[in-house]
């Protein structure tokens, strides 16, 4: 099923022909936009560093991703002797397909005005569509489960490889998407419970008022603050870039990559980037929906919609210029003992404002009661934490005298 108004009344081959231009156009431009991404990041950071950056490869160096995908290209493609040859070539092909699937249900335009059963949708080719390649009802689960598949790319890479230090950086990138999975999804079913659909175009209808109907300020700031560290973790992206810790594992899970199935891995994680940039502007801050000048109804939603991706771009890449690597044990508390325990009470805490409006209560004392549940929940963490850290103490302090004296 889908929300597409295109197959409302059937399916005929011209809606066919207009789903194969939608989708050969999201890939395209999903592309183009990640070659986008390398270059501004090289600059960015050149910038930030007070570093030149690429200038030679075209204007400005813009043809540099372009030339080091034509190298990648011509490369030899190199397998480890105790690879395994079928999971190996496969596992590259994981990655970069999920993070265009994820992709699929962003919707990148359209009007998003007050009109029931019409948001969103344009006219391509005299047949009423979205502007998003899929829009199941179902679609954060989907997304949801590409986050979850993707990273059976990089265990398989590390595990297929044959050697240990790719193992060792695929076991790393399966616990850290372990760590944060939880978290990431308990934000998006923030989401889910005020705007009442899983699916992304009713999402962002229901943002469609202006700037104060935003999900960012009506879910409470606090599930966006948790999807954007969580969605960090998940890409891999500074300061959780331990999957990839030169100093320690040599380049991680693909270290034993080379050609174009590096360059696959390559473009999966800067394709991540603006996928996963695209879903917080969808989630929280109100997709394509925004005001409208000079009656250019077809431009300026996705004027806006491109506008906020690079805001989130700028951030991501600001966040690699900035902030220094997480040790592994830093990396695992805050996932687990800082943004899990914050979700699990932040989603009771909007389910029950939601059932004191359906309710009638006095939203003072629902104020009162979940400040008073939310001390108490963290006194009693903060209790079990200390104590689990105080055994740990007194274990090492009754194990020390035995080593000390083998020793001697």
């Amino acid at each position: 099923m889908t929300g597409d108004p295109l197959f409302a009344d059937g399916v005929d081959w011209g809606d066919i022909a207009v789903m194969g231009v939608k989708v050969v156009v999201a890939f395209a431009a999903l592309l183009v936009a990640t070659m986008f991404m390398i270059w501004f990041e090289r600059k960015l950071i050149s910038d930030m560093q007070h570093r030149i950056g690429p200038n030679v490869a075209g204007p400005w160096g813009l043809l540099q991703a372009f030339a080091d995908g034509v190298k990648f290209f011509f490369k030899e493609d190199l397998r480890p002797a105790n690879a395994d040859p079928l999971v190996f070539r496969l596992a590259p092909y994981i990655s970069a397909v999920t993070a265009f699937v994820a992709f699929a249900i962003v919707p990148v335009g359209g009007v998003f005005a007050d009109e029931p059963g019409r948001q969103g949708t344009v006219t391509l080719f005299g047949k009423e569509t979205i502007l998003q390649v899929a829009d199941p009802p179902v679609g954060i689960l989907l997304l949801l489960a590409m986050s979850s598949v993707a990273v059976y790319g990089v265990m398989l890479a590390g595990w297929s490889s044959g050697s240990k230090y790719p193992l060792i950086g695929s076991v790393r990138a399966s616990a850290q998407a372990i760590s944060y999975e939880a978290a990431l999804g308990m934000s998006v079913v923030a989401v889910v419970i005020v705007a009442g659909s899983l699916s992304t175009q009713s999402i962002v209808a229901s943002q469609a008022g202006g700037v104060n109907t935003w999900l960012l300020l009506t879910t409470g700031i606090v599930p966006f603050l948790v999807f954007l560290i969580s969605a960090t973790a998940e890409l891999n992206r500074p300061p959780f870039d331990l999957v990839e810790a030169e100093q320690e594992l040599v380049g991680g899970f693909h270290t034993e990559y080379s050609s174009i199935r590096f360059a696959l891995f390559f473009l999966a994680e800067f394709m991540n980037v603006i996928t996963m940039s695209a879903i917080m502007v969808t989630l929280f801050f109100g997709g394509p929906a925004g005001p409208v000048f000079f009656g250019w109804t077809w431009l300026w939603p996705t004027v806006w919609f491109l506008a906020k991706v690079v805001a989130f771009l700028f951030m991501f890449v600001w966040f690699r210029a900035t902030l220094p690597r997480l040790r592994y044990d830093q990396l695992m508390s805050l996932g687990w003992k800082v943004l899990i325990p914050v979700m699990l009470f932040w989603l009771m805490f909007l389910g029950l404002v939601q059932l004191s409006g359906v309710q009638g209560w006095n939203r003072i004392w629902v104020f009162v009661a979940a400040a008073i549940g939310f001390a108490l929940g963290w006194a009693l963490l903060a209790a079990a934490l200390r104590a689990a850290k105080r055994n740990s103490v007194d274990d090492d302090a009754e194990a020390l005298p035995t080593h000390t004296a083998g020793r001697s």
